[in-house]
């Protein structure tokens, strides 16, 4: 099962890294206020990535458990994967600011007060905002801030995976071990 579980993990990982690394270069020169089909393509990709998760779940239940597993031993294999996928898209997000040099925090905290003054914000309340971006840019130059939070882009999509993974492949009837002759 551990076998299985870096396995997967790994490949979900590296696709949906991969794909973030392919973006972000492809993307490069592109404002972020202007590049919503990139966020779009980053989540579509983690899907992707994560499929992983059903696809370890059903091998293990019907190759090593003979058609039946548990749903917490389920989720819990589905959960690992996307703890290993995460780490592996954390590093990859590291690797990518690192290649392309990218300051993604400013870039961020910039776009933001450029959309919040072209939603009409002004003054004191713009000041405020503003600091606090800042306040967000410097936080994001650290990277003891910036992986756990990279971590948490993919992680809980990989858990609600894993849940409706779970849910399903406890049922030995749902797409049951069919062994080929």
């Amino acid at each position: 099962m551990l076998k299985r579980i870096g396995l997967a993990g790994l490949a979900a990982g590296a696709i949906s890294g991969g794909f973030l690394f392919a973006m972000m270069v492809a993307f490069k020169g592109v404002p972020l206020e202007d590049n919503q089909l990139g966020a779009l393509l980053g989540y579509a990709s983690m899907l992707v990535a994560l499929s992983f998760v059903f696809i370890a779940v059903k091998r293990q239940r019907d190759v090593v458990q003979g058609g039946v597993i548990k749903f917490l031993p389920a989720f819990g294999m589905g959960l690992a994967i996307s703890a290993i996928a995460g780490i592996i898209y954390a590093l990859c997000w590291e690797v990518t600011l690192a290649v392309t040099g990218l300051d993604f925090g400013d870039s961020y905290a910039q776009a933001s007060i450029r959309m919040a003054e072209a939603q009409g914000m002004s003054g004191a309340e713009l000041e405020a905002y503003t600091a606090r971006m800042e306040g967000f840019a410097k936080m994001y130059a650290n990277p003891v801030f910036r992986i756990p939070m990279t971590f948490t882009e993919i992680f809980p999509v990989g858990a609600l995976v894993s849940l409706v993974s779970a849910l399903l492949l406890r049922n030995s009837r749902f797409l049951p071990y069919r062994p080929t002759i």
